[in-house]
């Protein structure tokens, strides 16, 4: 991180001034809880281990406590902001607060529908997400940003164990698999409830991860997924009885499950992303045709 130049960070004292000014009161139905912590937010940085020249997006930046920090370490930030509220004033913040010669701007959106940002595309998702949407808004984000090569969030610590679970573990589920499809995730710390306003009652968890290439498959993005919500939405049954709607009938689901060179008599639990991406491939006639590119989403 650059040493010249630091950018105020906000106090708590600060995140608390600003939500009086603002009337803000954190709400439970945007999962809105700040950091009022400036140790926590250069942690966060540190640990994304990014390059001046990354283009950040950051989801949910509140009031602007990780938004500043960023910018000590990047030159470009772009924040999605679903308060109209706070995206009015993030400008202003970032203009009092931040580094001089860095480049900002806020998108007042909702990061599930957000379709495209302003300027380069993004290199690294650095966000401290709010908890009841972390896991669609982090495939989201993965899905339709390919250039998205990186990234740090902060979600709930039991939604980081199920980020990064492996096959296998009590707490590998669809969106384990989902998150492989796209990277390789890792638990990169705990963050304790103090460190936010208001307190959660849970801890929370920091999640990197590195984009890899998607399994090698005939089956596209959309196949692979809808194939493992079908297997997971019985975990307890085996994958010919799981998956029989998916297929036609347990018949047919034990014929895909043996062309695919996988035991119909396991759960889903216990396959990894690219068990499933070959699976799909086998789907009676729901396999693409030969020829078109591997993993297309």
């Amino acid at each position: 991180m650059r040493q010249e130049a630091l950018s105020s960070l906000l106090s708590a004292r600060d995140v608390r001034d600003l939500a009086d000014r603002l009337s803000i009161r954190p709400t439970k139905t945007l999962g809105q809880n700040f950091v009022v912590d400036a140790n926590t937010v250069r942690r966060i940085v540190r640990v994304a281990d990014l390059t001046p020249e990354d283009v950040v997006v950051e989801v949910g930046p509140g009031l602007g406590s990780l938004t500043l920090a960023l910018l000590e370490a990047v030159d470009r930030v772009v924040a999605v902001e679903i308060d109209p509220v706070l995206a009015a004033e993030l400008p202003a913040t970032v203009a009092a607060r931040g580094r001089p010669g860095t480049s900002f701007e806020v998108v007042l959106a909702d990061a599930v529908q957000l379709a495209e940002l302003p300027g380069p595309p993004p290199t690294a998702l650095v966000a401290n997400l709010p908890y009841n949407v972390a896991v669609p808004v982090l495939l989201t984000m993965l899905a339709r940003f390919p250039s998205l090569r990186q990234g740090l969030v902060m979600v709930q610590s039991e939604v980081a164990d199920r980020l990064v679970a492996p096959p296998g573990s009590r707490t590998y589920g669809v969106p384990s698999v989902k998150t492989a499809w796209y990277a390789s995730a890792k638990r990169a710390g705990s963050v304790p409830p103090p460190v936010f306003w208001p307190v959660p009652r849970v801890d929370s968890g920091l999640v990197s991860f590195t984009r890899r290439p998607a399994p090698e498959t005939t089956a596209g993005r959309e196949e692979v997924f809808a194939l493992v919500d079908a297997a997971f939405a019985q975990r307890r049954k085996t994958l010919r009885a799981a998956l029989a709607g998916w297929a036609g009938s347990p018949a047919a689901a034990e014929e895909a499950l043996r062309a695919a060179g996988v035991d119909p008599s396991v759960r889903g639990e216990q396959l990894g992303v690219a068990d499933f991406a070959r699976i799909a491939a086998h789907r009676p006639g729901g396999a693409r045709a030969a020829g078109e590119p591997a993993g297309t989403p």
